[in-house]
């Protein structure tokens, strides 16, 4: 079963899409509440909105399986990301409204939740270091983006209303200091979307694990609010809105190819 998609590229740029898939698999989607059947919480038409990438020369692994299958940017042991505060799990329970994703009682064992791991989250991330190992043995280098997208306005997950970019290098530990610089220069250029580094979103597992700036692997996290390139409530792609929006990641895209 191929539960990924992997674009090889040319250049030390690799794009990781992990919560853009929307499949769910027979025997797991009856199992859950009718809004949750939706797949809400789906980072919805990065692939879409990246796909100019690969015109860049960037490499591209994107899943088909929707996050609430398995969550693919959390560790398998599922220790949390973000301690003291609202999350959702490896296989969540819970939807980004704190609403239940499950039936009463139709929860995943943890035997299920192992299952998932094995069919879905090892493989990504076998292709993730894969590709990682081969960029870098190319160029001597590789930048890992991870890109992401969430609805601006969860109180279940933080208060007020989320900045339209959001840029997580782990608080500066996931990528170099001239990288760094290099991305906030966009960001400081460019006057259309607010911008905040290291704020709420500070870099999810994949960031965090595979980021090595000090052997020549950089890894960063874009969390854009949805806002600022689709509608939020019928999950439709805007693509007025969207050309604006790509031009900026563009924008930050290149500057990590020098």
């Amino acid at each position: 079963m191929d539960t990924f998609t992997l674009h090889r590229g040319t250049t030390p740029l690799l794009v990781s899409l992990p919560h853009d898939g929307t499949l769910v698999p027979d025997d797991i989607l009856t199992r859950l509440t009718p809004d949750a059947r939706r797949v809400p919480d789906t980072d919805w038409h990065l692939s879409q909105l990246y796909a100019f990438a690969k015109d860049l020369g960037a490499s591209m692994i994107v899943p088909r399986f929707s996050r609430y299958v398995v969550d693919l940017n959390r560790s398998e042991d599922d220790v949390s990301l973000y301690p003291g505060q609202n999350t959702t799990g490896l296989c969540p329970v819970v939807r980004f409204s704190g609403d239940p994703v499950y039936l009463p009682g139709r929860e995943p064992s943890e035997e299920e939740v192992r299952s998932r791991v094995d069919t879905y989250w090892r493989p990504y991330h076998t292709a993730l270091r894969e590709e990682i190992d081969r960029i870098h043995a190319m160029h001597g280098r590789v930048v890992l983006w991870e890109g992401h997208s969430i609805k601006g306005d969860l109180p279940f997950l933080f208060d007020g209303l989320l900045p339209d970019l959001n840029l997580g290098t782990a608080n500066g530990v996931s990528c170099s200091p001239a990288l760094q610089s290099r991305l906030e220069a966009v960001l400081s250029a460019q006057g259309d979307y607010g911008w905040v580094h290291n704020g709420r979103f500070k870099g999810g597992h994949i960031t965090r694990h595979y980021g090595n700036p000090d052997n020549g692997i950089d890894a960063v996290q874009l969390e854009i609010s949805q806002r600022i390139y689709m509608d939020e409530e019928t999950f439709e792609y805007d693509q007025t809105k969207a050309v604006n929006t790509q031009d900026v990641i563009r924008r930050l895209l290149s500057s990590v190819l020098p």
